[in-house]
């Protein structure tokens, strides 16, 4: 959320030498820019200028400018305005009002690229920009709001208005979970109203009839505080799911006692976490059976700090305006946790798994193999500053990649406002790729995976850059929504600063925000893989799920009516929750696995990799639940089977590194794969 506060924000000023030297910078949020390479490639320009193009832009040149050159010879531009271009324009910035990019015309033919450079200009005015009718409504509805029916009544609470407290903005989460194991998702919603609010986190339980009862009361889950995210995890191994909390401040973990009844255990199992934390993840780091926990921090925020836009009024603050936090890392102990609720017990590794040499600021996280050793990793989207990729170095400490595996920076060598993550295979290669949700001036990116461990943005080649309309992107999901074999992506939109003004007009008032919020809606989005790794916008179309505007946060994905289709929970700042049932028609064929190890208590297994043969495709599939942003989701891994009525094999890669094959099976119903009950592959 690289928001501006105050005039500080705007344009290059406030910028060090270095970061001016570091961004050529669009309405988009591209920048050229590439600290670790050498000159700018002519894959990142084209990429620019069909940004630019997109937006109906043109290009003017400026002239007699004495250009600040960077030392990696990129394009030069002047960190001041120049006297050709338009009152308060910064060369080599987009302006958004007269949709121009101004580029000092010095220098320009000196770069490789240079002829090229001139002739796209030329095709821009040939016709060659997309067409303004691409994104008329299309294709079928694929969800309702079945909120009302399903009994289900939550609206999330921020406390009082006017203080413009940070952290109203930044939360709160959802988790789609199990916790009494009779093969239903239950829902779990954070509240935001503070410690002493009456507004609680809510539990609710579905019943046969798939309608959802509050049972809060009693639960032990219903607590309040300034709420952000939550995680799921059976961290003792006993076969009920845990709950931890993420909060401005803390953390909070509840044991799973059976019945409907929680405990809080936050203090005695060594959880100390006095930060703010956001988006969270247990995993099994170490490969020996106890869920481990990585807690995703923020920024050191103040909460008597104030901000201000550059019109004066009260305004959230942004990221820059406080240092970031690390990450911190905790060592599930283990041993005798099943017999009482004091043996479970977990260890600060922060410092010594060396994710306390680089603060955050953290907003989302995902723990997966990402290098293809077995081992689970970390990635960290940073908010603003490059993301961090953990890798394990399978001796208890890990080493941050991104930048050498291509997830730190998007395709400019910039680090935009990330936050967000969606995990899955977009283009069928088996292998994990990963998009993350970004400001509105911004683009949102998605990095596709190969070879194995080396990620390269490729959001403009799978049409994602050019979309029907544009937001602030946080909570975001991959599924195969119409089951045709390829998955889909979701995106819950929500501003972090007000929206402009035009034409002086006041602020359109959307009813369900309110006058306050109202500034800051936004429209989700949906994108239809089309098969091949690229997506059509869908947008339009879907308007129970993209028509209104909201201040959208958490996005989680599960199919929570048990009929194989994924459907979709959304929370939003301030506003009901919204529950959306998946009605797509022509859905294909699907086959849903639950992965899950009797030697552990019989949860499920985190981390394992599912293959599916079927159809003369092979498919890969995640057993886990984190990720989106503050969220925990459905961890079952769902497979659209497109015209296939029957799976040929299945795999599991488990956890610690070993591999059973099962026999095949018909589509259409839920399978449970137990660890043991396969053919061990060598």
């Amino acid at each position: 959320m690289n928001r501006s506060t105050g005039h500080c924000s705007a344009g290059m000023a406030g910028r060090t030498q270095a970061e001016q030297c570091s961004a050529l910078r669009l309405g988009s949020g591209a920048q050229i820019a590439n600290p670790r390479a050498g000159n700018l490639s002519l894959n990142r320009l084209l990429v620019v200028l069909k940004v630019l193009l997109d937006q109906g832009g043109k290009i003017y040149w400026q002239k007699n400018l004495a250009p600040f050159f960077c030392r990696q010879n990129f394009l030069p531009f002047a960190p001041r305005p120049a006297p050709s271009a338009p009152r308060g324009a910064h060369p080599g910035s987009w302006n958004p009002s007269r949709k121009a990019l101004y580029v000092p015309w010095s220098r320009v033919f000196q770069q490789a690229w240079g002829l090229v450079f001139v002739l796209l200009i030329a095709l821009s005015g040939l016709g060659c920009r997309p067409s303004k009718t691409e994104h008329k409504a299309a294709g079928p509805v694929w969800f309702e709001d079945v909120t009302a029916k399903s009994g289900l009544s939550f609206t999330h609470d921020v406390g009082t208005l006017g203080r413009f407290f940070m952290p109203e903005t930044v939360g709160s989460g959802v988790a789609l979970f199990d916790y009494d194991n009779d093969g239903r998702l239950d829902i779990y919603l954070i509240q935001n109203g503070g410690p002493k609010s009456a507004a609680l986190n809510k539990l609710f339980h579905q019943g046969a009839d798939g309608k959802f009862s509050d049972v809060s009361a009693g639960s032990g889950l219903d607590v309040a505080g300034h709420g952000m995210g939550v995680a799921i995890g059976d961290i003792n191994n006993d076969g009920l799911a845990d709950v931890l909390v993420t909060e401005y401040g803390g953390v909070r973990l509840f044991l799973n006692q059976g019945g409907g009844h929680f405990v809080e255990l936050t203090k005695p199992a060594g959880l100390d976490n006095p930060q703010w934390a956001t988006s969270a993840a247990f995993f099994d780091y170490d490969r020996d059976g106890w869920l481990d926990l990585v807690v995703v921090n923020y920024i050191d925020y103040l909460a008597s700090e104030k901000c201000f836009d550059r019109a004066g009024q009260p305004e959230y603050c942004g990221p820059n305006s406080r240092p970031g936090t690390v990450s911190r890392l905790f060592h599930n102990l283990g041993r005798g946790a099943s017999a009482t609720n004091s043996a479970v017990r977990f260890e600060d590794v922060t410092v010594k798994s060396g994710l306390g040499d680089l603060p955050g600021p953290g907003l989302g996280v995902v723990c997966a193999d990402f290098d293809g050793d077995r081992w689970p990793d970390i990635l960290v989207a940073n908010d603003a500053k490059p993301n961090c990729l953990w890798i394990n170095q399978r001796d208890g400490t890990f080493r941050n990649e991104a930048g050498r595996r291509g997830l730190a920076y998007n395709a400019m060598g910039g680090a935009d406002a990330n936050m967000g993550i969606a995990a899955g295979d977009v283009d069928g290669d088996g292998l994990l790729d990963i998009f993350i949700t970004h400001l509105t001036e911004e683009n949102n990116a998605l990095w596709k995976q190969g070879p194995r461990g080396l990620f390269q943005e490729s959001t403009a080649a799978a049409g994602l850059a050019n979309t029907a309309w544009r937001g602030t992107g946080f909570g975001t999901v991959f599924a195969d929504f119409d089951q045709d074999g390829f998955s889909d992506l979701a995106i819950v939109n929500g501003r972090v600063r007000r929206g402009n003004q035009s034409g002086g007009m006041a602020q359109q008032i959307i009813p369900e925000l309110g006058p306050h919020w109202s500034a800051y809606g936004d429209r989700n989005q949906l994108f239809a893989n089309i098969g091949n790794g690229t997506f059509r916008d869908v947008s339009p179309k879907n308007s129970p799920f993209c028509g209104t505007p909201v201040v959208g946060r958490g996005l989680a994905c599960g199919d929570i009516d048990g009929d194989g289709a994924m459907d979709l929970l959304v929370t939003a700042v301030a506003s009901p929750a919204r529950l959306y049932r998946n009605v797509a028609p022509r859905r294909g064929h699907w086959l849903m696995v639950r992965a899950i190890d009797p030697a552990l208590g019989g949860r499920d297994a985190y981390g394992a990799e599912v293959s599916v043969q079927a159809g003369g495709r092979r498919q890969v599939g995640w057993i886990n639940p984190g990720y989106s942003y503050v969220c925990s989701n459905d961890p079952r891994a769902h497979f659209g089977l497109g015209q296939a009525a029957r799976v040929e094999a299945i795999t599991v890669l488990w956890p610690d590194g070993k591999q059973e094959s099962f026999p095949g099976t018909t589509a259409d119903q839920l399978v449970v794969l137990r660890r043991g009950q396969g053919k061990l592959i060598d």
